[in-house]
């Protein structure tokens, strides 16, 4: 089987797919001939995306909330006849701020969107890899969930959560040769991170340009990743290249080795 064909026959689903990190992996698998759906709570972004990029399935879907998560795998596999990759990408950066000024709606937001989630999407979609005798799921969690991140309790928490997840399905799963995998990103250029350094430079009463510069200083490249570096990553980890990878935590962060 040729490349060309490897990926030809592939059905990928996308949470948060039209825009960020989702959209440029839905690119990817799009220009390598895949069959790719996404979903997004987003509604003018779906929009945009679907019209940028020809052939790509689109729908509304909060997967916080169960129903909709299954309506939209229902969907997608409907479309498509069956799934062969799952990318667990959905997330929010939650509040930046100390522990003691977190309010409990923040704080289960967090949870509900990230973990609840991740939860919910693979519960719908397992048995669809399962009936098509093999697959990959990748579970988007962070740095983050690796290191101690001060002033991002909700957040930290709950990657730590998606890469135990992650970790689990990957033996529960292993015997239906289905693969399982994290991917940790660090400093992702995008609105998110822009949005995470401008609360945090408020909490810290400092600049933008100085919580960058603290940020950075932690990586060793002294540099952000950018999304299609991320998509690569992914691509990799769905190839045939990656047979053997499962119930890793694949870090995509230019050598993040503390957090300030």
């Amino acid at each position: 089987m040729t490349e060309q064909d490897y990926w030809a026959r592939k059905r990928v689903l996308i949470t948060a797919g039209a825009a960020g990190i989702g959209l440029s992996m839905a690119k990817a698998f799009l220009d390598k001939g895949a069959r790719v759906w996404v979903c997004d709570v987003a509604d003018d972004k779906l929009a945009e995306a679907a019209a940028a990029l020809p052939g790509l399935g689109t729908m509304h879907c909060d997967v916080s909330d169960p129903a909709q998560v299954d309506a939209f795998a229902a969907a997608a596999v409907a479309d498509m006849g069956g799934l062969d990759f799952v990318i667990n990408n959905a997330g929010i950066a939650g509040p930046a701020a100390p522990v003691e000024d977190i309010s409990t709606e923040d704080w289960v937001r967090t949870h509900a969107i990230n973990v609840n989630g991740q939860f919910f999407v693979a519960r719908a979609t397992v048995p669809h890899l399962k009936r098509n005798g093999w697959g990959v799921m990748i579970c988007m969690a962070s740095v983050a969930g690796k290191f101690a991140f001060p002033l991002r309790s909700p957040y930290a928490s709950s990657k730590a959560a998606v890469i135990s997840f992650a970790r689990g399905l990957s033996v529960e799963l292993g015997p239906h040769k289905i693969r399982v995998n994290a991917i940790t990103p660090g400093v992702v250029n995008g609105e998110r991170i822009r949005r995470v350094f401008t609360d945090r430079a408020a909490t810290k009463g400092i600049t933008y340009e100085e919580m960058e510069q603290i940020a950075l200083r932690a990586v060793s490249l002294k540099t952000a990743v950018e999304p299609e570096e991320i998509a690569e990553m992914a691509l990799y980890l769905c190839s045939p290249a990656a047979r053997a990878v499962t119930g890793q935590v694949m870090s995509i962060c230019g050598g993040l080795e503390y957090t300030e």
